[in-house]
């Protein structure tokens, strides 16, 4: 946007009656009471909208638009300087919106959780972004913000420790507390169909460098974590992280859009810790038992269909207030300098990750993306390290969205 394309908003919450959507709402109506900046909610349902609007202390506007429906997203997209999105499964919801947005020069983020999505956006829509000046921020939640922030913090302290970055480094999940809400079981359930069915989802979701800029998807072997093993990171029993698929190739765009300096051997993974010795041993079986039968059942078409109308929450639905409240995660960052030099660090957030969490680190993306510079952050895809200056947006996120960063040792 520029002085002579003036915009009614700063801000549009579309998806504002979703799950996460309203506790998003509820975040900007406090953080941003005193900004003076103007914002509204969106969606496709008048009296939902009311519903949230009515909750506010701050009197917003609403607009009507589905998200199949194109002219109606222009005109919302015509509006506003950014877009935030809670509109899920994005594979199925989100197409319309980034390829609207990245036609008129609107901003956007979201929260999503889909590499083989956001791929396909990246491919179809980067040369329309880059021309008009639109900056797209993809997986501004706990997807992908504590991972991509924690490594560019880590980076930081490793190069003001020892003068240079770290080679490798292993996120470990040390505990974590929280719900799921509809909107997540039906983009995993999305994305199990997807990878059953389409053979370009599955190299998709097989390769590391999926994410990166075209060009530079191919690298050395990455570490995975699939099944219960011990870890010279954390110093006992590991299982799968079920968030690493997405969150892994979020960090390694981030470092290919940096140009790779950490290097082009550089190694990432994820993974839970479960403890030493034989209880750590049994919890990381059970773990991956776990992750391991949810993803097999979900590849199975008549036991998707029934995890999705019996088993898990409907879209709407989601962990109780006092859930979010309680909620939490704890993250290590286990670092290794080419030279054998380590560093520990930690990355904590005090609400439930997916959501009361989710909700806080979507609303400071938005803001940050508001405020970065078009000559440092010019049209394109980025990713929130890439875009809100890495190791920077720590500052805001301590400051206001629970989260914090410390180094261990």
């Amino acid at each position: 946007m520029t002085q002579s394309d003036p915009r009614r908003y700063d801000f549009v919450v579309f998806g504002a009656s979703s799950f996460v959507g309203k506790i998003l709402c509820q975040y900007l109506d406090t953080r941003l009471a005193a900004s003076g900046n103007s914002w509204a909610i969106a969606g496709r349902d008048q009296s939902k909208l009311d519903a949230v609007k009515a909750t506010l202390d701050t009197s917003v506007d609403t607009i009507i638009a589905d998200a199949h429906d194109r002219p109606a997203l222009d005109a919302l997209v015509s509006q506003t300087t950014a877009v935030i999105s809670t509109v899920g499964p994005y594979a199925l919801h989100g197409s319309l919106l980034v390829e609207a947005a990245a036609a008129a020069s609107t901003d956007y983020c979201d929260i999503t959780g889909e590499p083989q999505w956001m791929q396909r956006m990246i491919d179809s829509h980067s040369e329309a972004a880059t021309s008009s000046g639109a900056r797209i921020v993809h997986a501004c939640g706990f997807d992908s913000i504590p991972s991509d922030i924690g490594v560019a913090f880590i980076q930081k302290m490793a190069i003001e420790r020892f003068g240079k970055p770290c080679s490798q480094i292993s996120m470990r999940v040390k505990a974590i507390k929280g719900g799921i809400s509809g909107g997540t079981a039906a983009s995993m359930l999305q994305l199990a169909e997807e990878a059953q069915n389409d053979p370009q989802a599955r190299r998709i979701l097989a390769n590391p460098y999926a994410l990166a800029p075209a060009g530079m998807r191919e690298g050395i072997a990455q570490p995975n974590v699939l099944a219960p093993r011990p870890d010279d990171a954390s110093g006992g029993w590991i299982a799968p992280f079920v968030m690493a698929a997405v969150n892994t190739r979020v960090v390694h765009r981030s470092h290919a859009l940096r140009g790779r300096p950490w290097g082009d051997d550089f190694l990432y993974d994820e993974a839970t810790m479960t403890g030493r010795g034989a209880s750590g041993f049994a919890r990381a079986t059970a773990v991956a038992s776990g992750v391991g039968g949810l993803t097999a059942a979900a590849a199975v078409a008549p036991i998707r269909k029934a995890l999705g109308t019996r088993v898990l929450p409907k879209p709407g639905e989601g962990p109780s207030p006092q859930a979010q409240h309680n909620g939490f995660f704890d993250l290590r960052f286990y670092g290794d300098t080419p030279d054998g030099d380590t560093i520990t660090t930690k990355v904590t957030g005090d609400r439930d990750p997916g959501y009361g969490s989710t909700a806080k680190m979507l609303g400071e993306a938005a803001i940050a993306l508001s405020n970065a510079d078009p000559a440092d952050v010019p049209g394109g895809f980025w990713t929130a390290s890439s875009a809100f200056g890495g190791a920077a947006f720590v500052k805001p996120l301590e400051e206001h969205a629970g989260l914090s960063f410390s180094v261990l040792s």
